[in-house]
């Protein structure tokens, strides 16, 4: 489309929509609508209508040409028709009564090929569709663009600097965030005239689809207008009973939004797996059967308590959290699941931060979690932290103290919090696995390129390599062993997506320094013949 917009994107911004047939008319001929046209067919839920021009227009003496015979136009949409399952057929520009007349002999009174689609529900920007699940969990929000969590953020909206801001959308883009919270609320600054001004340039700017975090429903629906995609709004719940929950859920029925509900009720957050769990039926009871809201539209929020203060109410709380995210993916298959993940270290230095949260996050995947909201770049692939910091970590999100007395002698003889914390006091960067050396062989530090998705000195090791070994050889027999970690790496859970597009970055890169290299090289040998 004008705007680049993938059709999956455009489905998932029309579906929620109460409409009858979606698909595609003028612009271009049947051909050039194929690929789209065979991606409607394995995802709409809707009949599906496509109605081009008898081909690509054409500039022939100063008036619009259309190539197509009706012969031809015909044969295209009999294949829509017949293998394709398309519901609705007919002609735009450069269709005459003749070529109507041919589409309507070959296929009206046929029936369309029964479609077998699998729909994946999406938030969508004007660009691109992002799943709320992603084939391998977890689909990453950016959490930087929040007035309340990001001091950066905060400081850029107070000077007003929106360029600054779409940079700051944009660089969470890159670093891995699939969607991007944005949270505007401040005291002292108008919450709706700050998200309007930002979600208008995002909107154009920043290709993610966007969430919505307010409390406050006129900011909200200012934004939903706004938004060319499906939206998320975070967040219901029920700390005030059905009140805001009700205004909120018909905006995004209004809107084709999906929603994030916290498992907050009157009583306030709930901290046990089974409250979460009573609260989130709640909710969907209200939001699904009172309200109208799809299944696939909720997304719960168990939420989850620091761990850092070591107070013994919460102690715990890590643990029913993601209990409390598998009894939902069970008791309610269809909706999804999502956690700030960052709040279970809130309090706690950088170091040991980074690590609580990356391994908490395994856990949670585990558990059943469909999204994640963190600072992307903050997050490691478990193969990345040192043995110790990860067992201390686990230790940690499991409360698993060593205990020694009985009753009132009890007391904790091995505590893991105050452990990891002392494990990483004074560092500012986070203890690795396997430290890559500058001094180990060319081969393995070419194979530690692809596995860390560190472009820094890839050039310099290229060209050192290809002092003792033939391009093809490197290719064989370092850089595919690279990508074949990496894949068991993936397969196994401890490398999230966005490292791997990292990782496949510094192969293409690899692949085309070699090439260059080898281009060359063959140019000076036959200079010299």
């Amino acid at each position: 489309m004008l705007l680049g917009t993938e059709i999956s994107a455009a489905l998932t911004s029309l579906e929620p929509y109460d409409i009858d047939v979606l698909g595609l008319n003028c612009a271009t001929g049947p051909k050039e609508m194929s690929d789209h046209i065979r991606t409607l067919s394995g995802l709409s839920p809707l009949p599906i209508f496509v109605m081009p021009n008898a081909g690509m227009p054409e500039n022939v003496g100063g008036h619009a040409h259309y190539h197509l015979t009706p012969e031809e136009f015909t044969r295209y949409l009999t294949h829509f028709v017949k293998e394709l399952g398309v519901n609705v057929v007919g002609g735009c520009c450069g269709t005459t009564p003749e070529h109507i007349r041919q589409l309507a002999k070959s296929v009206g009174q046929c029936s369309p090929k029964e479609r077998k689609y699998e729909f994946v529900p999406s938030a969508s920007s004007l660009y691109q569709s992002v799943p709320l699940r992603a084939d391998n969990p977890p689909t990453i929000v950016g959490e930087r663009a929040n007035a309340n969590g990001s001091k950066l953020f905060r400081d850029l909206l107070l000077k007003e600097d929106w360029e600054g801001i779409v940079a700051m959308g944009r660089e969470q883009v890159k670093g891995g965030s699939h969607l991007l919270d944005v949270c505007t609320a401040y005291v002292g600054r108008n919450e709706t005239v700050d998200l309007k001004e930002i979600i208008s340039r995002f909107n154009r700017q920043v290709t993610a689809p966007l969430m919505i975090d307010s409390t406050e429903a006129g900011a909200i629906e200012s934004a939903l207008q706004q938004i060319g995609g499906k939206a998320i709004v975070n967040s219901i719940n029920l700390e005030d009973g059905e009140t805001r929950l009700e205004k909120i859920v018909t905006l995004c029925k209004r809107y084709g939004a999906a929603v994030v509900a916290l498992t907050i009720d009157e009583q306030g957050m709930a901290k046990t797996a089974d409250r979460k769990l009573a609260v989130a039926k709640r909710i969907y009871d209200l939001a699904v059967k009172t309200y109208g809201m799809r299944p696939h539209d909720i997304i719960f929020d168990a939420l989850t308590f620091t761990l850092g203060s070591g107070d013994e109410e919460f102690r715990r709380s890590a643990v029913e959290t993601l209990e409390a995210i598998k009894l939902i993916k069970k008791e309610l298959p269809e909706v999804h699941t999502s956690l700030g993940v960052s709040n279970v270290s809130f309090g706690l230095s950088p170091s040991v931060r980074n690590v609580l949260n990356s391994v908490f996050l395994h856990y949670a995947v585990q558990a059943g979690l469909d999204m994640a909201i963190v600072h992307a770049s903050k997050i490691q692939p478990l193969f990345t932290i040192d043995t110790k910091g990860r067992e201390l970590a686990h230790k940690v999100i499991f409360d698993e103290r060593q205990w020694e007395g009985e009753g009132e002698k009890r007391k904790v003889v091995f505590d893991p919090l105050v452990e990891i914390m002392a494990y990483y006091a004074g560092q500012t960067t986070t203890k690795t696995e396997t430290p890559h050396d500058a001094g180990a062989a060319v081969e393995e530090r070419l194979k530690n390129h692809i596995i860390d998705g560190n472009k820094a000195g890839l050039q310099a090791d290229i060209e050192e390599a290809l002092n003792s070994h033939a391009a093809l050889e490197i290719v064989n027999t370092i850089l595919l062993d690279g990508m074949k970690v990496v894949g068991d790496l993936f397969g196994s859970g401890q490398m999230q997506l966005p490292f791997v597009l990292q990782s496949a970055e510094v192969m293409k890169r690899l692949w085309h320094s070699l090439n260059l290299l080898w281009k060359k090289s063959k140019a000076a040998a036959k200079e010299r013949w």
